[in-house]
């Protein structure tokens, strides 16, 4: 092992050893997106089609007027996308803790990153 890799080596360990739990989650949570094949949050662009897989922090319910909508917010270590489902009031599996990877195409609702509608596959429960 040369001298650059022992540093190297040091350098993850102390990282590690540092880290706060949010970082070290947040550094898990990427991986495991990366190995779903999900594209980190802080990279999608609007208009752009995209693949984000991480953990669902909040789900909520919105009755409103001309049309229900239930908003749940993925975050997978690097930034939060907001899924919002129009028209409905619960899906089964959708629940804060939970992992999914959903695919659609990004808007911008304020300054969030949003996915109506999307394609989604719950991961199996841990």
């Amino acid at each position: 092992m040369s001298t650059d890799e022992r540093r190297g080596s040091l350098r993850r360990v102390l990282r590690r050893l540092t880290a706060t739990e949010a970082e070290i989650e947040a550094q898990e949570l990427l991986r495991e997106s990366a190995e779903h094949g999900g594209m980190p949050a802080r990279q999608c662009c609007r208009g752009q089609l995209v693949a984000v897989s991480g953990r669902l922090r909040t789900v909520v319910y919105t009755p409103r007027t001309n049309q229900p909508t239930l908003e749940a917010d993925l975050y997978d270590g690097s930034d939060v996308v907001t899924l919002v489902w129009l028209g409905r009031r619960h899906i089964a599996g959708i629940e804060p803790g939970r992992h999914l990877t959903a695919r659609g195409r990004v808007a911008i609702r304020g300054d969030r990153k949003v996915i109506y509608n999307p394609y989604y596959e719950l991961e199996p429960p841990k």
